[in-house]
């Protein structure tokens, strides 16, 4: 059985090679679909494809920036680049040239000029293969992070399946009553409203009584809820299976919160009376909660 991931986390890993350390650091955050983004040095480049091909095959959702670079060892010294330096003097030439009165450049401009200071080679292999290592160590830790995360999001979901279960019994206990105390003020009001307001005509009080009881009878239909607190509770058993089976379940669920939301309303527009209005209440705040979480599930 799968388990339950986040889709936010955090890790780094890094491996040692002859010009220095590569390392590498995965952040990541919610997202509809996944979404990989690269910062890596140019000197790093062609290990850019693998990576986003390595996080492709391990994480299914979310916005995934990984970050890479090489931390050159004290050791490893740099050089000038003549051709670059002779480039840069042509060019600075030209500017004097241009414009005398341009003052020249500084040691410090020079060597900043990109190209100018050289830096020795790496093997590409053993960068390669420092970067493979490294990523699936940071995929290992960033994956672990996620499912913790995601186990205490499934248990606040599990908890907030157990209140939506508590409000959807308390409702199917107090319903009957309610409905029948709703019926006999219904019924009470047509007949002190229509009895005295059709004395004398040719209807009888047989067919008046017989007339408001249907009056009550469809009201008690269109008020009765059994059927929105059963698709309630099949609904939480759904989300109860799809956590228990795990994996990347957060588009699943967020279809089920719309199913569970459109029966939450409907309750709440047959509510006619104040019990039904603040269980409807209740069932949409526990909802919502758990749309909210739902958003960070991959």
């Amino acid at each position: 059985m799968a388990s339950v991931s986040s889709m936010t986390g955090f890790a780094a890993a890094e491996r040692p090679t002859a010009t220095g350390v590569l390392s590498i650091e995965l952040r990541s955050v919610n997202s509809r679909f996944l979404d990989i983004t690269v910062r890596i040095a140019d000197e790093l480049r062609a290990l850019e494809a693998p990576v986003r091909e390595a996080i492709g095959a391990r994480l299914a959702r979310g916005k995934i920036d990984c970050r890479v670079w090489l931390q050159r060892r004290p050791g490893a010294t740099s050089r000038i680049d003549q051709e670059a330096l002779a480039a840069l003097a042509r060019l600075a030439a030209d500017v004097r040239r241009a414009l005398p009165e341009a003052a020249p450049l500084t040691a410090g401009e020079i060597l900043a000029f990109e190209g100018v200071v050289a830096a020795p080679g790496a093997d590409p292999e053993e960068l390669r293969d420092a970067a493979g290592a490294a990523l699936a160590e940071a995929l290992d830790a960033l994956q672990a992070a996620r499912a913790r995360e995601g186990a205490a999001l499934a248990a606040a979901l599990r908890e907030r399946c157990d209140a939506i279960d508590a409000i959807v019994a308390q409702l199917r206990a107090r319903a009957p009553d309610l409905l029948a105390a709703l019926e006999r003020k219904l019924a009470e009001r047509l007949e002190r409203a229509l009895v005295p307001a059709l004395a004398g005509a040719t209807i009888t009080r047989e067919e008046i009584v017989d007339r408001i009881r249907q009056e009550v009878t469809l009201y008690a239909v269109r008020a009765d809820v059994e059927e929105e607190l059963d698709r309630l509770g099949t609904h939480v058993a759904e989300v109860r299976r799809v956590l228990a089976h795990g994996g990347p379940i957060g588009r699943r669920l967020d279809f089920l919160m719309q199913e569970l939301n459109r029966e939450a309303n409907t309750i709440g527009s047959k509510a006619a009376a104040i019990e039904m209005t603040q269980a409807a209440v209740e069932l949409k705040l526990a909802i919502e909660q758990m749309r909210e979480q739902i958003q960070n599930l991959e």
